[in-house]
């Protein structure tokens, strides 16, 4: 027997609702919606509740209608207002979405993939006939525009022709959605899947892609259209009622008293920060330095929004340079496994959207413009692995300076004006441009990214793979019990008395097996994301201080380079608050100064040491050159302008060379910086291999 009635309604309206209804009155019609809790409803008629889920189309139709015909003090009609049932208290998964829960109401979770334009649907037609000009209504579903067969006239009585009056027809906004998984919800190796959402009225536009939502709605399916005529099978669309929109980090893991007492524990014990060392990546040998980084990178820094409206990243963004085959992919996919939120993906991306966000004219948009999030805003408030950084699209280049800093990304295209949050930390890997990595050479010149984009990373560190026998010993017996272990775990599971004990397993997989399992490191950083925030201690303070001034008054000297900027210290602050949160503490000590001090140390010493001079140059990595390389460049100059001026026109390149000779420059080297000149406009080549200065 069915429950509902718009007199039903009326009463849960007056006896839940009635502040609520008087408050949007208030500010009707610019706001013409009422959210309702799923749970009051339960709370009024368990019996109602359940109903509305299994017909939802008949019962939100009298919760409509009851909202417009209620009577209200103020001079307010209802004409246009709509309730949207908000907070299910189950979601249902996309992956898990059966003809079972076609035409129910449900609620799904995950982020905006794709978000099409805004605009005008037409819900209720007006047909002028030609002849006798009597208008039709012609309600409109979803799908075909239907136009009315015969004039209602019964003296015309004719079968047109019908013209649309546009302003006698009502429209409503909409919007396409795609939403897909977030990555939180999927196991290792799962792919996310997807689900369009169409949505109306002040619901149409309120998201942009990336953003996390929980969309409730009714579920319908669709029959696909084939070459030979309809399909037997149907695709599912969610006609959406609610959005909301979800901020908070990390407010989907779940973490029971239990696993919130063994991580206070973990917190305090004193080797906390080896055992989530040695859980990143076990089967990979070594690298301790870059898993310690790797560490702070997934537990962060804390995000600042200043009175000045500016804001402060808390990502710490790393970057892994280095030789084919040293795991470098490995520790990236290691890294979205560890990350609450994480998303993996190359810098060759096979999306239209790339790394940053794009708008297109796809099917999806019905020859509309589509809003499509890529990697870095679908990773918002979580970790984005790229792996072959150096191979990204040229738009995707342009616009990873805003993402990466102000972690936003803006776009402009096709009257589309949006812009998109980018809020995570970056962990890149890129190999050099001629095979292995050369250590005499500045990283600038071996990787194919610009030195401005270099310059956005807080820690970068070389990867070498250079042959050692006491290293490679270590390597090769890590690998092999790797093996071993693998080997002997296969044997059990499909050999039938096999002999193999599970205790002779366990001890072989000691050697690949992490301190912390992944699921409790996962859940241990996402509690300390959402409940430690800690405060730099005086005597930290003064420890970054001294060391950020000490660096900085090597290059007081004309003739020396600048070691560092502030970009370092920020990057220093930012790893000292993720060190302190490694052992849940709400204050920075000298400990985790001293700690970050010699993890920054150590990659700037890898990219940032000039090999002609010995000495750290900040500007190998912000402008691409150190000052030894750019004295040259200006001594190239001076040597191009003279020779220029004797020979009347331009400087034969074998004169350069020969007189760059004299003055100590290798022919290399002067090869090298025609080319460096010549890209950056200051020189160009006349005729073959003849210059002058610009």
């Amino acid at each position: 027997m069915a429950l509902s009635s718009p007199q039903v309604w009326e009463d849960f309206f007056k006896r839940y609702y009635w502040e609520s209804i008087l408050e949007l009155a208030k500010y009707y019609p610019e706001k013409r919606s009422l959210s309702v809790n799923f749970s009051d409803l339960e709370r009024f008629d368990s019996e109602l509740a359940r109903e509305f889920l299994e017909h939802p189309e008949q019962v939100l139709k009298h919760a409509n209608e009851a909202l417009s015909a209620i009577d209200l003090p103020a001079d307010v009609e209802f004409t246009n207002t709509h309730v949207r049932i908000v907070a299910l208290p189950e979601r249902i998964q996309i992956r898990e979405l059966r003809s079972s829960n076609i035409n129910r109401f449900i609620a799904v979770s995950g982020l905006i993939r794709k978000a099409t334009e805004v605009r005008p649907k037409i819900i209720n037609a007006a047909f002028k006939c030609q002849r006798c000009e009597h208008v039709t209504m012609m309600p409109q579903g979803e799908g075909k525009f239907v136009e009315p067969f015969e004039c209602e006239n019964d003296v015309c009585g004719r079968k047109g022709p019908f013209k649309l009056v546009h302003e006698e027809s009502e429209f409503i906004d909409a919007q396409k959605l795609r939403v897909q998984e977030s990555p939180d919800d999927l196991r290792g190796g799962e792919q996310p899947q997807t689900l369009d959402v169409d949505v109306d009225d002040d619901l149409a536009g309120i998201v942009a892609p990336g953003d996390r939502v929980v969309v409730s709605g009714i579920l319908r399916s669709y029959q696909r259209s084939t070459q030979q005529g309809k399909s037997t099978f149907f695709d599912l669309v969610l006609d959406g009622v609610s959005i909301e929109i979800e901020d908070k980090e990390f407010e989907d893991i779940e973490i029971s008293k239990e696993e919130i007492e063994n991580i206070l524990a973990l917190g305090k014990d004193p080797e906390v920060y080896k055992k989530v060392i040695y859980s990143i990546a076990p089967s990979i040998y070594g690298y301790e330095e870059v898993k310690e980084a790797m560490a702070l990178q997934l537990f962060s820094g804390i995000a600042k929004a200043l009175p000045d409206g500016t804001r402060i990243r808390g990502d710490v963004h790393i970057l892994l340079v280095g030789d084919p085959g040293v795991a470098k992919s490995q520790l990236l996919r290691y890294g979205v496994r560890l990350a609450p939120r994480g998303i993996y993906t190359s810098g060759k991306s096979s999306t239209s959207a790339g790394l940053t966000a794009t708008a297109v004219k796809d099917e999806f948009g019905d020859g509309r413009w589509t809003l499509e999030a890529g990697a870095l805003v679908l990773a918002d408030m979580g970790l984005a692995c790229v792996d072959e950084l150096d191979k990204m699209e040229a738009d995707d280049r342009s616009s990873m300076h805003e993402a990466m800093e102000q972690q936003t990304i803006s776009i402009a295209k096709a009257g589309i004006m949006a812009t998109l949050k980018s809020r995570c930390a970056l962990l890149g890997a890129a190999n050099p441009k001629f095979g292995r990595f050369d250590r005499y050479e500045p990283i600038a010149k071996q990787i194919n990214m610009p030195p401005a984009l270099l310059s956005r990373f807080d820690l970068i560190f070389i990867l070498t793979d250079e042959p050692s026998v006491s290293r490679d010993t270590a390597i090769a017996e890590h690998i092999l019990k790797a093996h071993y272990a693998g080997e002997l775990s296969v044997r059990r599971t499909n050999v039938i008395g096999s002999g193999i004990e599970m205790d002779e397993i366990m001890k072989a997989m000691e050697v690949i097996q992490p301190v912390i399992q992944a699921d409790m490191l996962r859940k241990y950083i996402a509690y300390t994301k959402r409940s430690i925030f800690p405060i730099i201690q005086d005597e930290a303070r003064k420890q970054l201080i001294d060391f950020y001034l000490g660096l900085r008054k090597q290059g007081e000297d004309p003739n020396s380079p600048v070691p560092v900027t502030a970009r370092q210290l920020e990057a220093l602050i930012r790893l000292a608050e993720a060190s302190a949160r490694v052992r849940l503490s709400n204050e920075i000590t000298t400990e985790d100064t001293a700690r970050v001090i010699r993890i920054v140390m150590a990659s700037l010493k890898q990219v940032m040491t000039d090999p002609e001079t010995g000495k750290l140059d900040s500007d190998i990595i912000n402008v691409g050159m150190g000052k030894s390389q750019r004295v040259k460049a200006k001594t190239l100059r001076e040597i191009i302008r003279e020779l220029q001026d004797e020979y009347k026109g331009a400087a034969p390149l074998e004169d350069i060379i020969s007189r760059a000779e004299e003055s100590g420059i290798k022919k290399d080297t002067v090869e090298d910086m025609i080319q460096k000149l010549k890209s950056a406009g200051e020189i160009i080549e006349v005729s073959n291999e003849r210059f002058r200065v610009v």
